[in-house]
């Protein structure tokens, strides 16, 4: 009965022992369970720590397989808003001119750019620099400009007494007259001509070299006055073939600055609209050089303008 008595009694404490067991047992199960879905969190949260100004750095192995982003250029600067006088110098307007009954359209305006100084000197060869003589080196450009003035008619007549500037880069990619050019009081490349009875301007200078961000180009602006009244401002940019462009800079002095940076439809200014909201893309296209070999290595460049010159009139 003794041992009967004494085994009876060792029951409870055999079933304490196996449930001390199964609890410790599924209590570290729940610990390492726990533990498995917190390690996600805690990297997760290590990576935002280790990168806490910013969103996660992309892994480098999984970069993409098409290689670098292709270059975009930029489009072009906001243009000031146009003055009366610019507004209504644009037309897109073909008109025919008499008596030869040759039709040309309306040009379009571009920006005027940062470089642009007025009272320049009344010239035709701009090559030279008035304030020591000294000539820019490069491939001769014979320009010829023919200004036109729209008629209420529809036909266009030559523009006469119009004031032409011009200015442009060196072969170098310089302009003169630019502080951080370190070019002040120099007058180089730039000059102006008005126009005669066949609203024809002529200007011998240089084929011009590029600089960065911009495709070969000629600024060019076109005044009327009456009196001190400017009744007349329009202004634009001339632009060259790009093969030409590629075969000016194969020979000195221009090989020294190296290949263009760029073709004429990289440039944002020449792919973009025109200033006076006429030409909504590929302004450029509209203000393309009639480039032809001349003497020697020279070249000849003719562009004709078409002007809006029926405002104002009763």
């Amino acid at each position: 009965m003794t041992c009967n008595a004494d085994g009876d009694s060792n029951k409870p404490t055999l079933i304490n022992k196996r449930t001390i067991l199964l609890s410790v047992q599924l209590t570290l199960t729940i610990l390492i369970l726990f533990g498995a879905a917190l390690a996600p969190v805690e990297s997760s949260a290590q990576s935002i720590l280790n990168n806490s100004n910013g969103p996660p750095l992309p892994n480098p192995s999984t970069s993409s397989p098409f290689g670098p982003s292709p270059t975009v250029f930029p489009p072009p600067p906001l243009s000031p808003e146009l003055s009366a006088a610019q507004r209504s110098a644009s037309t897109n307007i073909t008109c025919t001119l008499t008596p030869s009954l040759i039709e040309y359209e309306g040009t379009p305006q571009q920006t005027e750019g940062p470089y642009f100084v007025d009272g320049m000197p009344n010239r035709s060869d701009i090559r030279s620099d008035p304030s020591d003589g000294s000539v820019q080196q490069g491939i001769p450009l014979h320009l010829i400009i023919h200004v036109y003035g729209l008629n209420e008619n529809g036909s266009c007549s030559p523009l006469r007494g119009a004031k032409v500037d011009i200015w442009h880069a060196n072969s170098q990619g310089i302009y003169s007259a630019v502080n951080d050019q370190g070019t002040i009081g120099k007058e180089f490349l730039r000059g102006y001509q008005l126009t005669d009875n066949n609203g024809t301007t002529r200007f011998t200078t240089i084929y011009p070299g590029w600089y960065q961000g911009r495709a070969i180009h000629i600024h060019d602006k076109v005044r009327t006055f009456n009196g001190s009244e400017k009744t007349i401002e329009w202004t634009s940019q001339l632009y060259f073939d790009n093969s030409i462009n590629e075969q000016v800079h194969k020979q000195p002095p221009y090989n020294k600055h190296g290949p263009p940076y760029m073709t004429n439809e990289q440039d944002g200014i020449y792919a973009g609209p025109s200033t006076d909201g006429l030409i909504q893309s590929n302004t450029g296209k509209h203000l393309m050089l009639n480039l032809t070999k001349g003497e020697g290595q020279s070249y000849v460049g003719i562009f004709n303008i078409v002007l809006n010159t029926t405002q104002g009139k009763d």
